[in-house]
């Protein structure tokens, strides 16, 4: 393999031959795939709890859950939907009752099978979680989740209290994960243990350390994977071992030196000269939102409609990609990502318009002083920017917009904050906090409108409540919708009116996860929300 990289990027390479895997790496040669084979994920971390529904969303925990559970419906990358364990499914004309019919045959690693009554058990806990023993909801599951029942032993009826055309595709949500009830029923505490969770997936935990690996072997009994991958019975790998390295450079350079065979989350700026040098790259959208800003209304002056048009028209998206991205990246073409079902193309309300955006400022008052800041009533425009510690190139973004913004009178404060710090004082906005960072996944586009206001305790992204009664319409007509058809035409209209107001300030469409793996190991697949499956994998020798 040619060796592309700059003197230090070799030194990186030399103390990777030091680091200890703790692991038994079969040496990269060349050869055939070949069925078997034994690989090594390198991850950042492993997070902080295993109780499924508390983890099975997590960035980390989410790609091992996707190999230890299986789903109802698989999701591709375009946001299409097709069976799994669901073989086919009905709803009612006015989308509040659903009848989900099961394949036969597939059951959980402790044996139960995988009929109804445990699909039944699955939909409660999702839907209500046990809060009191720290067992929480998932998050995006339908809220007008009522009831469901098992009408027999392979048929499930599900009743919501309002239309809910997205319950279907919500099924294939990176935290629908199936878990046995005999899991289910188990306290927190004894759910947080992995090696004693149950799920119906191609591979099962063969062994796993906190906050150090989890190591996955075939289950050689499998033969309900989805027809969508091309492979329905066991997979070909015997093993996967996801092993936490914190350093990017190191878990890059193994990958390079062999001694591991996917890294997870490189640099954006080293993937060309990895591909260079041989090495597989893959970026993956996920369906959801675009990596962007929820702002803050009530905090003045982002109060005023003209400053957050300012704010919408004074970034040079283009720029961002072409300084610390890669071809990889795509502009933001909405506020949500360009292939979920229901995104429309809102290029022209993004355009990089810095004498439009000097022109309202000057309307709002907001007048350039010295040194070019702006000020109104003697107090100077300003704007914190908290960098996302989960996003490694957030900070760049950052320093560069600040650099953008400052050429139009901003005063740019940039904090950043380590994961528990930011998770404390930042994450989901808050009362200080005028610009909230946004990276966040969804499945169904119906679910958007519901998540930015506060109904049926929506989180409210901008702090509107009930003032907005325009974004408030929409979002009742786009819950209330009955057909995709009839929904589509309001989604456009909700994407044009949030960017229009300024709500929302797209940065770029986001590639949160990237893969660098050997090239010896192929036919891996990504789902709808960007993970990697490696149950299609096969491994040269």
């Amino acid at each position: 393999m040619t060796d592309s990289l700059s003197p230090s990027r070799r030194g990186v390479l030399t103390a990777a031959a030091a680091l200890t895997l703790a692991l038994t790496v079969p040496a990269l040669a060349g050869g055939e795939p070949r069925q078997g084979g034994d690989v090594v994920f390198l991850i950042d971390s492993l997070g902080p709890t295993w109780i499924p529904n508390n983890s099975a969303i997590s960035s980390f925990q989410g790609h091992i859950w996707g190999h230890v559970t299986d789903k109802l419906v698989y999701v591709d990358a375009d946001g299409k939907v097709s069976p799994w364990l669901a073989k086919g499914w009905e709803q009612n004309a006015d989308a509040t009752e659903f009848t989900l019919h099961l394949r036969e045959g597939a059951t959980f690693s402790d044996g139960t099978p995988l009929d109804a009554a445990s699909v039944v058990a699955n939909l409660d806990i999702w839907h209500a979680g046990r809060i009191k023993e720290g067992i929480n909801p998932i998050g995006l599951f339908p809220k007008t989740y009522e009831r469901a029942e098992a009408l027999d032993a392979r048929t499930v009826k599900v009743v919501f209290n309002a239309p809910t055309l997205g319950f279907i595709p919500t099924l294939g949500y990176h935290g629908s994960i199936l878990i046995s009830p005999k899991t289910l029923a188990r306290p927190a505490a004894e759910q947080a243990d992995l090696g004693k969770t149950a799920g119906s997936g191609p591979f099962l935990v063969a062994a796993w350390k906190e906050g150090d690996f989890v190591k996955l072997v075939r289950r050689k009994d499998y033969n309900w994977g989805p027809a969508a991958v091309g492979r329905t019975g066991p997979a070909s790998l015997e093993s996967i071992t996801y092993k936490v390295v914190a350093e990017p450079s190191l878990r890059v350079a193994a990958v390079q030196s062999g001694q591991a065979d996917i890294a997870y989350n490189a640099s954006p700026q080293e993937l060309k000269s990895l591909k260079e040098a041989g090495l597989t790259v893959a970026t993956p959208r996920y369906l959801g939102f675009v990596n962007g800003w929820a702002i803050n209304t009530k905090l003045a002056p982002y109060d005023d409609v003209r400053v957050r048009r300012a704010l919408q028209a004074g970034i040079d998206r283009q720029e961002i990609i072409d300084t610390v991205y890669t071809p990889d990246w795509k502009l933001a073409t909405s506020f949500i990502q360009s292939n979920v079902p229901g995104a429309t193309d809102q290029s022209a309300r993004l355009a990089y318009e810095p004498d439009k955006a000097e022109r309202l400022l000057d309307e709002a008052g907001w007048i350039k002083g010295r040194g070019g800041i702006r000020a109104k009533g003697g107090r100077p425009l300003t704007l914190t920017l908290y960098s996302n510690p989960y996003l490694a190139t957030a900070k760049a973004v950052d320093e560069l917009i600040a650099q953008q913004l400052g050429r139009l009178g901003w005063k740019v404060d940039i904090r950043a904050y380590d994961v528990v710090t930011f998770g404390q004082k930042v994450q989901f906005g808050g009362p200080a906090v005028p610009a909230y960072e946004v990276t966040r996944s969804f499945i169904d586009a119906g679910t958007v409108a519901s998540i930015l206001t506060n109904a049926n305790n929506g989180e409210n992204w901008f702090a509107l409540g009930d003032s907005d009664a325009k974004i408030n319409e929409l979002r009742d007509r786009i819950a209330g919708a009955k057909t995709i058809e009839a929904r589509d035409p309001l989604l456009d209209e909700l994407q044009r009116y949030v960017l229009d107001q300024g709500y929302f300030i797209p940065r770029t469409q986001i590639v949160q996860r990237i893969y660098v793996q050997s090239p010896k190991l192929k036919g891996e697949t990504y789902n709808g929300i960007a993970y990697a499956s490696y149950y299609t994998a096969t491994k040269g020798e």
